[in-house]
């Protein structure tokens, strides 16, 4: 068997995998995030790993531990844990969706002219480089004692195995990578007043990084396992719906939203705010659009309509919710990335009356979230990349009506495949795989998972939401200076 983590902003799951690349169990925890000021994102990675140890235990407890061969590592992307030289957290780390810091943005890139250059990215406050230069003006005194930085579910590992490392596809999104060469960049380091002293080694997310402590194998009843260096979330994802070739593509629903395409040679394009970062396997690269607020936003709205829960909400927007051409959301409840790069942008809920019911509102959001993605699309097909299939994977992905609505709005053919729900568990399992058979064929153990269900747009119902488009896209135009 194989142990994948995927360490996310509302929980982590584990899964176990079988040789044959079946899931044949899955544990989750939740955990919580901290918004002390605006525009402030955070979490205690202790939490993480008390939440780690609380799902591996929890499968321990029901499966046979001492089967495990390898252990694979995903995470969300971008954070900062900030560990002195005796490996203690020295403050809460700053996540993905914090936007505290666009002016350190902006200090970096004229601080260093050819940063897009290097990294194939514009500088966004989301990234890691810039939060680490906030500490440096902001908190000296944390600053003054940073040793290492590491990104999530790297802190995971260190504490699995003790050792610090890292793979290229979580790090390019930090920042600090010359995306092209797959390494450090001295200059943007320096920039920020680290050098590689401070960074972890560096690994492709097939490659072993170090074996699980003594002390942690007898707790949990394992070996002391290989442990992979694994991806970001969205490149474990990537591995685990086997997309893993130039032209492949995945829509991912999860926390945030990710449109996902497969490179085989580096190509950028950071003026459409499109991500350009490596893939979790050699000689790979990968191009993304991403939206800051995807499935949190079914998550804000069910609170703020008092529905029992998501699943209960989607029923009823499918049974009563009415199309209202003039009923419009902007989903930009933590800003937003591709292709606005607007860290103050706000959700606005905009045409409501007398006459709109919650369901109508929950409606409004899904359509706000798929005209976000559809600029994603709009932003991508600037690369010219051709993509033979779109996977749909994440939480989000379990609804039908909206994995149909996405279709209808983007104008693009989805499937939804086993395992979508899972989708960066499983490609870290699947990277411990392949990282412990290295000599194995990578289409034996990145295939593709059982096509459940296509999605084709309706030529009938394209027509009123490219309408409804407009007015989204005129929205925030007309809203973005007061933003």
């Amino acid at each position: 068997m194989y142990l994948g983590i995927d360490l996310g902003t509302s929980g982590i799951k584990a899964v176990l995998m079988t040789e044959q690349g079946h899931i044949i169990a899955s544990k989750t925890a939740s955990l919580t995030i901290s918004r002390p000021k605006e525009l402030w994102s955070e979490q205690d990675p202790q939490e993480w790993w008390q939440a780690t140890l609380q799902v591996i235990e929890q499968l321990a407890s029901q499966h046979t531990m001492s089967e495990v061969k390898a252990i694979g590592l995903s995470g969300q992307m971008h954070g900062a844990v900030t560990l002195t030289s005796n490996g203690d957290i020295i403050r809460p780390a700053i996540l993905w969706n914090d936007g505290r810091c666009q002016a350190e943005c902006h200090e970096l890139e004229e601080m260093v002219p050819t940063s897009r250059g290097i990294t194939g990215n514009i500088m966004m406050p989301g990234f890691t480089a810039p939060k680490v230069k906030w500490l440096q003006h902001h908190e000296p005194e944390n600053f003054a004692k940073i040793a290492m930085v590491l990104l999530p579910k790297d802190y995971l590992r260190f504490r699995l195995t003790g050792d610090y490392a890292s793979d290229l596809s979580d790090s390019a999104g930090t920042m600090w990578l010359d995306v092209a060469k797959r390494d450090w960049s001295d200059e943007i380091l320096a920039a920020c007043g680290l050098s590689r002293v401070n960074m972890p080694k560096l690994y492709e997310g097939n490659q072993v990084t170090g074996y699980l402590t003594l002390e942690l194998a007898k707790h949990l009843g394992m070996a002391q396992v290989p442990v992979v260096a694994g991806a970001g979330d969205n490149a474990a994802g990537a591995i685990g719906m086997g997309i893993i070739k130039s032209g492949q593509a995945m829509l991912s629903l999860g926390t945030s939203g990710v449109y996902f395409a497969v490179n085989n040679q580096y190509s950028a394009n950071p003026e459409s705010a499109l991500h350009s970062f490596c893939h979790a396997l050699p000689n790979s690269w990968h191009l993304m659009s991403v939206i800051l607020s995807a499935a949190s936003c079914l998550d804000w709205v069910a609170k703020l309509t008092h529905y029992d829960n998501v699943a209960v909400m989607l029923e009823d927007v499918e049974a009563h919710g009415q199309f209202n051409e003039k009923l419009v959301f902007l989903p930009y409840l933590s800003g937003e990335r591709t292709p606005h790069n607007n860290p103050n942008a706000k959700g606005v809920f905009f045409g409501m009356s007398h006459e709109t019911s919650r369901a109508d509102l929950v409606l409004a959001v899904l359509e706000g979230v798929s005209f976000a993605f559809k600029d994603g699309f709009a932003a991508m097909d600037q690369a010219e990349l051709d993509t033979d299939e779109i996977t749909l994977i994440g939480g989000g992905a379990k609804s039908v009506f909206w994995r149909q609505m996405l279709a209808n709005i983007t104008a693009a053919t989805l499937t939804y495949r086993e395992g979508g729900d899972v989708g960066p568990a499983l490609g870290a399992a699947r990277l411990a795989q392949v990282g412990v058979h290295p000599e194995a064929s990578l289409d034996e153990i990145c295939p593709k998972p059982e096509l459940l269900q296509i999605h084709k747009p309706d030529e009938k119902t394209y027509p009123r939401y490219q309408a409804k488009y407009q007015l989204y896209q005129q929205l925030y135009q007309r809203l973005h200076d007061i933003m």
